[in-house]
């Protein structure tokens, strides 16, 4: 069984986009998005440095338009794409592809949300001064009570021992002063502020009367949410936890144990590919993975979903 999986935030890198750019029907699909959403993917995704797409309203659109044309290209026709694959899943931002990848959202719309709630967040971010930041080593059984104890949010609970503590830059600073036991280093993360916590609740206002304009459809396929790692059926469902996601924490560890308990044999992380990756390297033994990161990566993919399609 394969599960097909999207990146958050921070996985984009300067340049990503260039060498996709020469296969068939991407160029032609950014430009539309493009257009639908007034933001010049193409030119961030080849052209942009790293603080223009740092910027939450560029880089989200941005990490949805690169993961679905990945995905796309992976097979003749895109209607393959839920027969073959078992189950989709997304981190964070990434939530907006796999809904889109899923049939829950057209493309278009998907694109457009993810607009609305890129420039929804941006604009949270500049009421207080936030930022999130990695810890690594430690036991999250740990770990996690010492941030609640600092007034910091266990924002991603990533699997394979990772934490990523959010909050004001003040509640960050005590982190570095005071690391839980066990936690080695307290790394700043290049996000422009405090992700899936309290922060975002402007961002959910905004983003729900967006949402209530949409006619979701039930996924296609698997569709495992970062709310609790379930299985969600309903296409409404999974809106509402869209919506409710950018102020909740993503709970990627559960969805790693559903990834066990529905039997998946391959992970395959669209582009720009490699932290979800390296997080089932860990937490997932005996699971093959591979990440998209340019068109030189898709014959081995394609390979990958030949051997592992669902029946």
């Amino acid at each position: 069984m394969l599960v097909l999986v999207a990146p958050g935030q921070g996985a984009q890198t300067p340049g990503f986009l260039t060498p996709w750019l020469d296969l068939p029907g991407v160029r032609g699909a950014l430009e539309a998005w493009s257009d639908a959403v007034e933001l010049d993917l193409i030119r961030y995704g080849t052209e942009g440095d790293a603080e223009e797409i740092r910027d939450t309203a560029v880089a989200q659109p941005l990490l949805v338009a690169a993961g679905l044309t990945s995905a796309y290209t992976l097979f003749d026709d895109p209607a393959e794409l839920p027969r073959k694959v078992g189950a989709v899943a997304g981190h964070s931002v990434g939530e907006l592809t796999t809904a889109a990848l899923a049939g829950v959202l057209p493309d278009e719309a998907a694109v457009r949300l993810v607009r609305v709630r890129g420039l929804a967040m941006a604009e949270a971010t500049a009421a207080t001064a936030t930022g999130m930041s990695a810890l690594l080593g430690g036991d999250p059984a740990v770990t996690i009570p010492h941030l609640e104890k600092l007034g910091l949010t266990p924002a991603n609970v990533n699997g394979a021992g990772q934490v990523v503590a959010a909050g004001t830059l003040e509640e960050l600073a005590a982190l570095e002063a005071d690391k839980p036991e066990g936690v080695r280093r307290v790394v700043a993360l290049k996000v422009a502020g405090a992700f899936h916590t309290h922060h975002m609740a402007p961002a959910v206002d905004t983003l729900a009367r967006a949402a209530a304009e949409l006619s979701p459809a039930d996924p296609k396929l698997t569709y495992v949410s970062n709310k609790d790692g379930q299985a969600v059926d309903a296409g409404s469902e999974v809106l509402a936890r869209l919506v409710g996601q950018v102020a909740n924490p993503v709970r990627w560890d559960l969805c790693m144990e559903t990834f066990k308990e529905l039997g998946v044999t391959a992970l395959l992380e669209v582009c720009p590919g490699g932290t979800l990756t390296g997080l089932a390297k860990r937490a997932l033994p005996g699971v093959k993975t591979l990440a998209l990161k340019t068109p030189d990566d898709l014959d081995a993919a394609r390979e990958l979903i030949a051997e592992h399609a669902s029946a």
